[in-house]
C-alpha cells in the first residue's frame, strides 16, 4: 500500500511539475505580446491565484528571463532570452541567409530544395522549397532523417572529424531503410571520402525507394561546415545523369549562402 501512495505521489508531483512548466512559458510568451505585465493581469490570463503568479515571475527573474520594469510591479522579459535565443542565432540566420537562394534554385533545378543541419545523429531540416514539378506533399523542415541514408547527412559526415563521424554513426544504428541503404561502414566511408573529394554528396533510392538527392555544403564564416543544401526528386527524373548536370548550380548557390554566412574563401 505505501509504494502506490509513494508512487501516486511520484506522479502527482511530475504532473504538477509538467503544469508549471506550462505556465511558466504562457508567462514568457503573455509578456512577449503584452511588452509588460503585472502580477494580477498575469494571473487573470493564466486563470490562477495571484500568488502562483508571483512565484512564477519570481522564479523566471531569477533565472534572468523576466525583469521588473521601472514602473513598480510591472514585468517584463529579460536579457536571459537573449541568451537562449543566441543558441540559435546561426540556425536563424542560416535560414534567412538561404532561403532567397533556395527560392531561386528550386525554380532553376525544378526538384525540392532544402537546408539541414547536424543534430545529435540526425540531419534536421531546417527550411524547405518546393520546386515546380515536386510531386505529394512532404514537409521535411523539422523532421529529422538518417545521417548515412540521406545527402546532407552525407555531406555533413563527410566534413566531420574522424571520432565524431564514428560516435554519430554508432549512435545512428545505421539502420537498412531500403535494399540500397549503405551500412557498412567500410563503404560509407569510402562514400564519404568521395563526396568531399567532388564536393558534393549523392543518395540513390537509400532512404526512400523512388528518391534521388544531392547535398552541397555550407560553410560559416570560420570555413566550418556548418549545414547541406540538397536537392530531392523522383528517381526518374532526377537520375544520376542529372544529378551531375545540376551539381555545379547546387554549389554554386551553397557557397553563395556561405558567402552571405561571412565564409570569404
Amino acid at each position: 500500500m505505501s509504494n502506490y501512495t509513494a508512487d501516486g505521489e511520484a506522479a502527482g508531483a511530475a504532473a504538477g511539475g509538467v503544469q508549471s512548466v506550462d505556465r511558466a512559458v504562457s508567462v514568457l510568451e503573455i509578456l512577449a505580446q503584452r511588452a509588460e505585465a503585472g502580477v494580477s493581469e498575469v494571473a487573470a490570463e493564466l486563470n490562477v491565484h495571484k500568488s502562483t503568479a508571483f512565484r512564477l515571475l519570481g522564479a523566471l527573474e531569477a533565472r534572468g528571463l523576466v525583469e521588473q520594469s521601472t514602473e513598480r510591479g510591472k514585468y517584463r522579459l529579460g536579457f536571459g532570452i537573449v541568451r537562449l535565443a543566441g543558441a540559435v542565432t546561426d540556425r536563424l540566420d542560416l535560414t534567412q541567409q538561404g532561403r532567397a537562394v533556395c527560392e531561386r534554385l528550386s525554380e532553376e533545378i525544378g526538384e525540392t530544395v532544402n537546408i539541414a543541419v547536424l543534430q545529435e545523429h540526425y540531419a534536421v531540416n531546417l527550411y524547405q522549397m518546393r520546386g515546380p514539378g515536386a510531386i505529394g506533399t512532404n514537409n521535411w523542415v523539422g523532421q529529422l532523417t538518417p545521417l548515412h541514408a540521406t545527402s546532407s547527412g552525407k555531406i555533413l559526415l563527410a566534413h566531420l572529424p574522424a571520432e565524431d563521424r564514428a560516435a554519430a554513426l554508432a549512435a545512428s544504428g545505421m539502420q537498412k531503410l531500403t535494399p540500397h541503404t549503405i551500412t557498412s561502414q567500410s563503404q560509407l566511408g569510402k562514400d564519404l571520402t568521395e563526396a568531399r573529394e567532388r564536393g558534393y554528396a549523392v543518395t540513390l533510392e537509400e532512404f526512400e525507394i523512388g528518391l534521388h538527392a544531392v547535398a552541397a555544403p555550407i560553410r560559416s564564416h570560420t570555413g566550418e561546415v556548418v549545414a547541406a543544401l540538397s536537392a530531392s526528386g523522383p528517381a526518374y527524373r532526377l537520375s544520376e545523369q542529372r544529378i551531375c548536370e545540376i551539381a555545379p548550380v547546387l554549389l554554386k548557390g551553397a557557397e553563395e549562402i556561405s558567402h552571405r554566412m561571412g565564409y570569404a574563401h
